[in-house]
C-alpha cells in the first residue's frame, strides 16, 4: 500500500516470509489514508486489527473484510488542501501470526542462587525450551506492541526467558528440599511450572502452549556426590555395591587378551549388563493429556469456548484492551480507574528488592534469585 495512491482502493494481506515474525503493521512507515472500501484479507492463522483515528475498531477473524472510513477517493485529496494534501483521517492495520511459535530457548545467563537443605547455598544452572503463541491480539498489540511496524520473537524471547527463571527460582524454593532428589523430575516439574506461568504470559495476551526442562546443573563437586549417592541407592548395602565393582574389574579384564582368567570374565563380561540393564530400565512415561479446547472467564470463572468473543453466562467481554495491575481486571480502552478495586489504570506495580543482597526481583516474586533467600 502507497501513501501517494489517490484513485484505486486499497487491497491489505501479510504473509510471513520468516516464519518468526509475530506482528506486521501497514504501512510499514507511520500510518496510511486507507480509503472506504478497502479490502482486508485475513488467513486461517492471522487475526486482523484495523485502527481509524488512533482508535482500535474490530478484530477481524479469517476472510475478507471491507473497511469504512472516510477517505473517498479523489475527493480526499481535495478536503485534506488545508493540512498540505495530507488527509488528517489516519489508519493502519495490523495483522497478528496466530500459529504456535516453537522452539524458543530459555536458560540462566548467571547462575541461581539456591538453599539446599543438606548442601547449603549452591548455584544452578538451568535451561530448557518453550512454545507460545498469541491469543488476546488486541492486548498483545496494546501491552507490547503499541506503534512498532513489526515484531518477532527475538524481540520477546530474552524477557519472556528472564521471567521463567524467575519463576523456576520461586517453584524450586516452593517444591525442593535438595537437589540430591532432582533427577527424574523434569517433566513434573515443567508441567507445574507451566501453570505457574499462565498469568505471566496472559497479561500480555500470549499463551504458553509447551514448556521443557532440558537441565539443572549444580555445580562439578556437587555432580559428584550426586552420582555417588546414586550408586548406592541401586544397592541395600555396601557388600552388593563391592560385588559390582569386582564383577566390572573381571569383565574389564577379559577384554584384555592373554589374561588369566578370561573365559569367566568374558561369561560376567555377559551378564553383568543385562542384570544392570534390567535393574536400571525406566518405567514408561503417561501420556500427556491433549490441549484444552476451553478458557476461563475473568469474571464469573465459568468455562467457555476459546473463540467466545462474550461470556455466555455473565456477559463479560473476553476480548481484552486493558488489565488492572492490582486485581486483573479487563478494563476498557477508556477506563481511568478499576471498577472493581479503584485502582488507577496506568498505575504499576512496584519492583520487589531482596533486603539481604539488594537484588532486583520480577512482581510477585518469592525468591530471590541473587542469594536464594525467602522474599
Amino acid at each position: 500500500m502507497e501513501n501517494n495512491n489517490t484513485i484505486f482502493l486499497e487491497i491489505l494481506e501479510w504473509f510471513d516470509k520468516t516464519g518468526q515474525e509475530i506482528v506486521q503493521r501497514i504501512p510499514a512507515q507511520g500510518s496510511g489514508e486507507i480509503k472506504f472500501g478497502a479490502q482486508m484479507i485475513v488467513r486461517e492463522n492471522q487475526a486482523g486489527i484495523f485502527f481509524y483515528n488512533g482508535k482500535a475498531m474490530h478484530v477481524f477473524k479469517a476472510g475478507r473484510h471491507t473497511l469504512k472510513t472516510a477517505n473517498i477517493p479523489i475527493l480526499n485529496k481535495i478536503l485534506s488542501i488545508p493540512w498540505g494534501m495530507t488527509s488528517p483521517l489516519r489508519a493502519e492495520a495490523y495483522f497478528i501470526n496466530m500459529k504456535v511459535f516453537p522452539d524458543l530457548k530459555w536458560g540462566t545467563r548467571d547462575p541461581v542462587a539456591f538453599k539446599d537443605s543438606e548442601l547449603g547455598l549452591i548455584r544452578l544452572r538451568a535451561f530448557g525450551m518453550f512454545n507460545i503463541r498469541v491469543i488476546q491480539p488486541l492486548l498483545f498489540i496494546n501491552s507490547l506492541i503499541g506503534t512498532m511496524a513489526n515484531f518477532t520473537t527475538a524481540d520477546i524471547e530474552q524477557y519472556l526467558a528472564k521471567v521463567i527463571v524467575s519463576r523456576l527460582n520461586d517453584y524450586m524454593g516452593e517444591n525442593l528440599d535438595s537437589i540430591l532428589n532432582l533427577p527424574g523430575q523434569y517433566e513434573k516439574w515443567a508441567q507445574g511450572l507451566q501453570k505457574g506461568l499462565v498469568d505471566e504470559f496472559s497479561k500480555f495476551g500470549l499463551g504458553l502452549t509447551d514448556l521443557f526442562i532440558t537441565s539443572i546443573t549444580p555445580p562439578q563437586d556437587v555432580q559428584k556426590l550426586m552420582d555417588d549417592r546414586s550408586a548406592l541407592g541401586l544397592f541395600k548395602d555396601m557388600n552388593k555395591l563391592m560385588q559390582l565393582k569386582a564383577a566390572t574389574a573381571m569383565e574389564k579384564a577379559s577384554e584384555n587378551p592373554g589374561t588369566a582368567g578370561q573365559g569367566m570374565g568374558m561369561g560376567l563380561g555377559f551378564m553383568v549388563p543385562s542384570m544392570i540393564s534390567r535393574m536400571t530400565e525406566p518405567q514408561a512415561s503417561s501420556p500427556i493429556p491433549a490441549e484444552e479446547t476451553k478458557q476461563k472467564c475473568p469474571d464469573c470463572s465459568q468455562m467457555i469456548p476459546h473463540d467466545a468473543g462474550f461470556c455466555p453466562f455473565c456477559g463479560h467481554q473476553i476480548m481484552i484492551f486493558e488489565q488492572c495491575n492490582n486485581c486483573g481486571k479487563n478494563l476498557s480502552a477508556s477506563a481511568r480507574f478499576c471498577p472493581r478495586c479503584g485502582t488507577k489504570a496506568d498505575k504499576k506495580k512496584p519492583d520487589i528488592f531482596c533486603q539481604k543482597c539488594g537484588s532486583k526481583n520480577l512482581v510477585n516474586s518469592n525468591f530471590c534469585n541473587g542469594c536464594g533467600e525467602h522474599l
